[in-house]
């Protein structure tokens, strides 16, 4: 491998609140996110792997928790609809330890 990946949670937040960035602002798209994610991926040494498996599921959780609680609380205006996202939608397809 000629480069090295943090896999600390913070530099793996930060990849994660980046590629969020980036979807909301337009910059990149569904796809390209998936794919910058892979590319991430295959560049964490194997032995690191697990570790970084472990803090991107919990950002992602958090993540996750955090929108529907910003969800939710526009559900109680009056004058605010939204549609409800399928928790399902939101679980990461991560790629296997191998």
């Amino acid at each position: 491998m000629g480069q090295e990946i943090s896999v600390s949670y913070q530099a793996v937040k930060s990849k994660v609140y980046r590629l969020i960035d980036s979807l909301v602002e337009d910059a990149k798209t569904e796809g390209d996110v998936q794919e910058s994610v892979k590319r991430w991926w295959r560049h964490i040494h194997p032995a690191d792997r697990p570790i970084a498996r472990k803090h991107l599921l919990s950002v992602l959780s958090k993540s996750n928790a955090t929108l529907e609680a910003i969800s939710g609380g526009l559900t109680d205006l009056q004058d605010f609809e939204i549609h409800q996202v399928r928790a399902d939608n939101l679980t990461p397809n991560l790629p296997s330890n191998a």
